[in-house]
């Protein structure tokens, strides 16, 4: 069958990948389960646009919420004064012991005014694999329930009309990744919020630099493995954000690196001063340990490198980044501060 039937049942099937007890946490570390920081920053992020949205109430649309631990993060680091109506977006059932304030959905809510945040959701969107044959044919990758390939027939209509736009062939043997169905689900996610922003974080390419080999992996008990269809295991590929943004075009977005987009948000890897070693010890290891983790989510080569595509909804992104925002003067602020 195609790679993205085949990817549909063995992610999200009875038995699927994405519905085991253990959840994702048991198989690989996001940014979430790195740092605080990364829920910090995004409470700060939250925070700001309720601020450009003048209302002491918002929304907190949580899109692949795994087990809520980014929610549970972010309303731990919230300050007094924002009331947040946090939504849990997941095909999973809802995890025991998660906050109740927390509305465990299967569908994005519509109409929500605030916050909607996809962490490393869209790679994970089921999508088909394309090979060009030795004749040139763009033909579909077809693949067995244990991972063997072959090629099916040729890439045809929208799917070709995408290709064509967004990952142009490259010659005999390269392959794509058609990624339509990414841009589908995220402009329906973006839809549903009323006003507000919304934020999609993923591994990511653009048209001028896409792999001419693909992307698509597995990921197992915290080691990359080969993508096989068997529900064991995680399939995922890189996104091409650059055509999920034009799917739902708005004034105002941005694609940007992690690393540059928590640096405007007040992570930093900064080592404390020396000074504070003698004057405030346990201060001084606190900060040290804040740094690494920092260090760890803006690393390039690593987590720094995932691509972040804004898009405010109905609201002025001015002032979004605060101080850290290279237009606006000052500098950002500390490690997990609001």
């Amino acid at each position: 069958m195609r790679w993205r039937t085949a990817a549909e049942a063995a992610l999200y099937g009875p038995g699927g990948f994405y519905l085991r007890p253990e959840g994702p946490a048991g198989h690989f570390r996001t940014s979430v389960h790195a740092s605080p920081l990364f829920a910090a920053a995004v409470a700060r992020l939250l925070v700001r646009t309720a601020r450009l949205l003048d209302r002491d109430e918002v929304a907190l649309v949580d899109i692949g919420a795994g087990r809520g631990e980014l929610l549970t993060g972010v309303l731990a680091a919230v300050p007094e004064g924002l009331t947040v109506r946090p939504y849990a977006v997941e095909r999973a059932p809802r995890p025991p012991g998660l906050d109740p304030r927390v509305e465990w959905c299967a569908e994005p809510p519509a109409g929500t005014v605030g916050l909607l945040f996809a962490n490393e959701w869209l790679d994970n969107v089921p999508l088909d694999i394309a090979e060009t044959d030795p004749e040139g044919v763009v033909r579909y990758v077809l693949v067995r329930p244990d991972g063997s390939e072959e090629l099916g027939g040729p890439v045809a209509d929208a799917d070709a009309r995408w290709l064509a736009r967004w990952w142009p062939p490259a010659g005999p043997g390269t392959r794509a990744e058609i990624g339509r169905p990414r841009d589908e689900a995220w402009a329906a996610a973006v839809a549903t919020l009323e006003r507000g922003l919304a934020v999609a974080v993923d591994y990511a390419h653009v048209r001028d630099a896409r792999p001419p080999f693909g992307t698509l992996t597995g990921f197992r008990a915290g080691r990359e493995v080969a993508p096989v269809p068997d529900g064991t295991r995680d399939l995922t590929a890189h996104v091409a954000l650059d055509a999920c943004a034009d799917a739902c075009p708005l004034p105002g977005a941005e694609l940007l690196g992690q690393r540059e987009a928590l640096h405007r948000l007040g992570v930093r890897g900064a080592r404390p001063p020396l000074a504070l070693a003698s004057s405030d010890p346990a201060a001084y290891v606190r900060a040290l340990a804040a740094a690494g983790e920092a260090a760890e989510l803006t690393a390039r080569g690593g987590l720094g490198d995932f691509g972040w595509l804004t898009q405010p909804t109905g609201i002025t992104p001015r002032g979004l980044w605060g101080p850290g925002d290279p237009h606006e003067p000052g500098g950002p602020e500390g490690p997990g501060g609001l």
